[in-house]
């Protein structure tokens, strides 16, 4: 509690953490309406899963160029722009109204997340410097209950939405409003990042590319962090795309149902993130991770026989308790292993590994899903989470809780209010 209190009281870390929420909200609210949108234009799986391939690609395309250039430039400018050019972006999704325009749609999300690959890494690495190492815990479970918080209101609130609109263009307003008002929170930071200047002078930009690979596979921890995450996204990708159809197509239930649902999950991650730090005392995090991948791939597999949203909300419940603890830890793990010169770069390179497997996974849902049916790909998901696991618990053993890091950092004194 202390800790919490002692960030809350980091004017830097304040602003950035409301800029994140608004943003947050945002995000949750278009992505569950481009997938509803996309339902009701063309009711196609494949086309559900073309709408995540194009989310997910550009972090493959530029995941490792976004990492290198945002350890050269001031990471906190790079937001800003990110977000505002992103404002003009997702006012495009409301030209689409016709299933002919499918490619706009496509195009204008692939240009969306394009330019998304910038603005999370540097958020990523940025975070360290506005907060004392000992408190990245803490902070990092502080992002993702809001997180989870803020998307489960989006996700209500564009639930409401559908009912009412068609084309759900009032969701794609007010997600271009609240990337104007992160970019706004974002541009109070104080933070002078002189790190970034003396960063571009040093070394070729081509050869920084390979560098954030060339880390992870010199760190035993970093490298179970990767592939745990890339082998349960090989499951959990195609999870995400058929969720809509498994609620409103084989469930029967109305699209109003993913409010409700969203809410159990953010339930049980709040429930778990207010322990996290209590956990990490007892547990070290690279333990956490694993035993939670586990359960939540078990917990996934079960969905496969779910009959009522009721039923699928306990499950819900169930995940969000046990995914709390393994994002925390990853992010942590992803800040404090390295020094802040190369933090920009590993971030994406473990981004885009994931990501390439995400999409992997996603390109092959809808096929998977009418050839064995959408509750078998949930076995087969949850079973993959399993195994990323496993093989995490067998990579992190025998490593200490926060292994040494490489590189070196440097920590401003955080602004207090």
């Amino acid at each position: 509690m202390n800790g919490l209190k002692h960030l809350l009281r980091i004017a830097d870390f304040r602003r950035l953490w409301i800029g994140q929420v608004v943003s947050d909200f945002g995000d949750g609210l278009t992505l569950l309406a481009l997938l509803i949108l996309t339902q009701r234009l063309t009711g196609s799986t494949m086309a559900l899963a073309g709408v995540a391939i194009a989310s997910t690609l550009p972090m493959i395309i530029f995941g490792l160029p976004a990492g290198a250039f945002v350890d050269r430039v001031d990471r906190r400018k790079v937001m800003i722009l990110s977000d505002s050019a992103r404002a003009l972006v997702v006012l495009g999704f409301v030209l689409v109204r016709d299933p002919n325009l499918m490619w706009l749609l496509l195009l204008l999300a692939f240009i969306q997340s394009s330019i998304g690959t910038l603005f999370n890494p540097a958020k990523a690495a940025l975070l360290p410097l506005v907060v004392p190492e000992d408190n990245l815990l803490a902070a990092n479970t502080i992002s993702q209950m809001s997180r989870v918080i803020a998307n489960l209101a989006g996700t209500a609130l564009v639930g409401v939405i559908a009912a009412f609109s068609e084309y759900l263009t009032i969701a794609f307003v007010i997600d271009a409003a609240t990337f104007a008002t992160s970019a706004f929170w974002i541009s109070r930071v104080s933070l002078t990042d002189t790190r970034a200047k003396a960063a571009a002078t040093a070394g070729s930009f081509m050869r920084d590319l390979g560098i954030g690979l060339s880390t992870i596979g010199h760190s035993r921890s970093l490298l179970g962090v990767l592939m745990a995450g890339a082998i349960a996204m090989l499951g959990l990708g195609a999870v995400n795309v058929l969720m809509v159809p498994l609620v409103v197509d084989v469930m029967g239930a109305s699209e109003v149902w993913f409010g409700a649902l969203n809410a159990m999950q953010v339930v049980g991650m709040v429930a778990s993130g207010s322990v996290v730090a209590i956990l990490a005392q007892r547990f070290a995090p690279t333990r956490m991770i694993s035993a939670g991948m586990i359960g939540a791939g078990l917990a996934v597999s079960a969905i496969a026989i779910t009959d009522a949203p009721w039923q699928l909300a306990v499950i819900l419940l169930v995940i969000g308790i046990l995914v709390a603890p393994v994002q925390a830890g990853v992010a942590t793990l992803a800040q404090v292993l390295v020094g802040d010169e190369l933090r920009g770069r590993v971030n994406s390179a473990l981004n885009t590994v994931i990501s390439l497997a995400m999409v992997v996974s996603q390109a092959f849902a809808g096929l998977l899903a009418a050839a064995l049916g959408v509750s078998a790909v949930f076995i087969i998901g949850g079973a993959l989470t399993v195994v990323g696991g496993a093989v995490s618990w067998m990579l992190f053993r025998g490593q200490a809780a926060i292994p040494e890091r490489s590189g070196q950092t440097l920590e401003p004194v955080p602004e207090t209010a």
